[in-house]
């Protein structure tokens, strides 16, 4: 079947829905479809330079892309998404929609303007929706009396968890089937002989907690003489960051946006990820992404975060509590053979849980049931 997968964000920008939305197009190609990724781009440049002071990825997206315009940065849920809200990405939708004639849209994060408002709008084809953000979801709170019935256009609603099924229900209540991100799984991924480092991976976002983490790190570096790897974020705002809290920068590698190749290369070489989020987490992508690459976890005890944490593969900790990061981290580095084992175990939990391959079966029966039960004529 020809599948369209629409993403609201840039291509060019880093993002849990943005790396959902490519891995999910990778796997059902390899299923045999043809897949399409219609989202935002911001080619390079002084404009996007202006737009967007943080690190991304500036080349040109691959062929499975179908660019619909530029992104703005736009707070939502904590966060700073680059979402497209230009008019002129309407008629381009509109363009898309009629050349490709899709058999089925899959929109991830469905009520955000203005690309997925657009499709919902204009396509006919069935429409399957997941919904990935979790908590109050203020934003919807104007957006339902607006345009919150175009939510009837779609033909089955998809969470990525529990917390991001009940946030959804809250605005838009209906029947959801939960579906988790899936993970990309390195082929080989073994847990020891790693390298004595740790490795924060995401934005710099308060509410991902790297300011926690970096006031914990001079006494873990002390005690265990690691390298904290600190991968995502942009590096002058880690700089800024550092200077407001007045913690050195020994033992630490700031290392920027990196490629999927580059950051599956880091987490196999790497001896932990934390994660010390403090909030606004609906499910933990990053944290499946260690346990793929047979990582274990030191990671904040939040919800969101709390679906994916299991005891055989993560030490979970109080989230902004510098002083508990510390002695989880330390103790984990601190004895290699249990690190090795929650690695190993790790790296389990993401094969029977998280792998593409079993998601993009399950998404294809969502898809095949969507069709039928369009195609079946109203009584």
């Amino acid at each position: 079947m020809k599948i369209g997968i629409v993403v609201p964000f840039s291509w060019s920008f880093w993002g849990a829905v943005v790396e959902h939305g490519e891995l999910q197009a990778q796997a059902l190609e390899a299923r045999g479809h043809e897949v399409r990724l219609v989202m935002g781009n911001d080619p390079p440049g002084q404009f996007t330079r202006a737009l967007h002071p943080r690190v991304g990825r500036h080349g040109d997206p691959p062929d499975n892309v179908i660019p619909i315009g530029r992104s703005v940065i736009v707070p939502a849920n904590g966060s700073l998404p680059n979402i497209i809200l230009s008019p002129r990405a309407v008629l381009r939708i509109r363009r898309v929609l009629e050349r490709e004639r899709f058999d089925v849209l899959h929109l991830h994060e469905p009520m955000t303007p203005v690309t997925c408002i657009s499709v919902l709008a204009m396509a006919t084809a069935p429409i399957v929706a997941t919904h990935h953000a979790s908590g109050d979801l203020g934003y919807m709170r104007g957006a339902v009396p607006v345009y919150g019935f175009l939510a009837n256009r779609i033909d089955k609603r998809l969470a990525v968890s529990e917390r991001a099924r009940d946030s959804a229900a809250r605005w838009l209540p209906g029947d959801y089937e939960i579906v988790p991100n899936g993970v990309l799984i390195p082929e080989v991924a073994d847990p020891a002989g790693r390298e004595n480092t740790v490795t924060f991976a995401g934005r710099q976002e308060t509410r991902k907690g790297l300011q926690v983490l970096l006031r914990a790190w001079p006494e873990i570096h002390r005690r265990t003489g690691a390298r904290l790897q600190v991968c995502g974020a942009d590096p002058l705002a880690v700089r800024l960051l550092l200077t407001r809290l007045r913690v050195p920068d020994d033992g630490i590698d700031i290392l920027g946006f990196l490629s999927q190749d580059e950051l599956t290369t880091l987490l196999t070489r790497t001896g932990a990820l934390i994660a010390p989020s403090l909030r606004g987490e609906s499910f933990g992508m990053v944290l499946t992404r260690a346990y793929a690459c047979a990582l274990p976890v030191v990671a904040s005890d939040i919800p969101g975060y709390r679906e994916v944490l299991t005891p055989e593969a993560a030490v979970s900790v109080a989230p902004d509590d510098p002083a508990a990061l510390t002695e989880a981290t330390v103790s984990l580095l601190d004895d290699e053979s249990r690190r090795v084992a929650m690695g190993a175990a790790a790296r389990q939990v993401a094969l029977k849980r998280y792998a593409w391959g079993d998601i993009a079966t399950r998404l294809e029966g969502i898809y095949e049931r969507a069709i039928a039960e369009a195609r079946v004529p109203a009584a």
